[in-house]
């Protein structure tokens, strides 16, 4: 980690106190803060300031104090556990929580090459440098979201993951089924859609030997309440839970996803993707619809016909005038998925 990035995170930790005391929604006095915080009042305002660098909005109450409206829904690894099953709870290692971190994935691969990153959860308030597939950026402002990795080490090569991303999307649309989210289906290769738009996003980052030994990075990241100011550098079409079910506990919902994903994680090597086609499948947004498969040089459409047991993409091609139609395969790594109609 960089010395700016180290200081980040230092400075971020110095706030934890005070958006504790914030937290709840309440009206605080910045005489009560400062006597909470052992502090001046002078220093209570510029740590207020500080929160709205963030992203947080602090409003003043003339005469009575301060609030972050709506309060504020911080992780909290006791509740996280304390939601577990007992089969997760079993199965999870070390669960870490930064306030700050460059991408909860690197922090991830970092610890899986120290060997101590097996089975080990990292969780961020907040990424830096979080990112997505190909190259993308993850939008993660300060405790907007979820930004979750899971590091898992395997035996018999990295073919025993085929499909894996798959498999993610639909333990996350279990656990958000759970809380009632309503339209709630997945786009292959590594997308949880709801109402038409992307709502959680998976990345799969691989470490050691690719034919032995070696190990892999699940990472997570979902949209749960975020900022206009965020929202606006986002460049496709995006929801987040509090358009479509507010008031989701965010420890609730890691401990749901954790609850299907560290099992899944647990047996996938031994059992594969075959068991999660049809579930997939059941959820496949593009399902019998137009769309365009991209690649950096090429672009394919057809009418998306699922995936096969390996969790490539199927796409029907031609048929046009009588001639037979083909059916052709392409895998997650090689390309993206688009709409026929949506112009990229």
């Amino acid at each position: 980690m960089s010395d700016n990035k180290s200081a980040d995170s230092k400075a971020l930790a110095q706030l934890r106190p005070l958006l504790l005391l914030l937290a709840d929604g309440e009206i605080h006095s910045g005489e009560s803060l400062g006597e909470c915080l052992g502090v001046s009042r002078a220093a209570v305002w510029k740590q207020l300031q500080k929160l709205e660098q963030l992203g947080l909005t602090v409003s003043s109450v003339k005469g009575r104090g301060y609030q972050l409206p709506g309060g504020l829904d911080l992780l909290d690894a006791g509740a996280i556990r304390g939601n577990l099953s007992g089969a997760a709870g079993a199965l999870l290692g070390e669960l870490d929580l930064y306030d700050l971190a460059d991408s909860t994935n690197a922090r991830a691969l970092q610890a899986l090459d120290a060997g101590c990153g097996h089975r080990r959860v990292i969780l961020a308030e907040q990424q830096s440098a979080g990112r997505g597939r190909r190259g993308r950026s993850w939008a993660s402002p300060f405790a907007a979201g979820i930004s979750l990795s899971v590091g898992w080490q395997f035996n018999g090569g990295v073919q025993l993951l085929e499909g894996l991303s798959l498999a993610v999307g639909v333990a996350l649309a279990r656990a958000l089924e759970e809380f009632e989210v309503p339209d709630v289906r997945l786009k292959w290769p590594n997308d949880v859609w709801c109402r038409g738009r992307k709502l959680a996003g998976v990345l799969l980052e691989l470490s050691g030997d690719l034919t032995d030994r070696c190990a892999v990075v699940v990472g997570i990241g979902i949209n749960m309440h975020l900022p206009p100011a965020a929202a606006d550098a986002i460049d496709q079409p995006w929801i987040d839970l509090a358009q479509v079910r507010p008031g989701i506990g965010r420890n609730q919902l890691v401990a749901a996803m954790l609850n299907h994903l560290l099992p899944l994680l647990e047996h996938y090597p031994e059992r594969g993707f075959v068991p999660w086609r049809e579930p997939w499948q059941s959820l496949d947004q593009f399902a019998g619809e137009a769309v365009c498969v991209q690649s950096a040089q090429q672009r394919w459409c057809g009418i998306a016909r699922g995936v096969d047991g390996s969790g490539a993409l199927l796409l029907e091609m031609g048929g046009e005038q009588g001639e037979t139609p083909e059916l052709r395969t392409f895998h997650g790594g090689e390309v993206s998925l688009r709409p026929a109609d949506s112009g990229s």
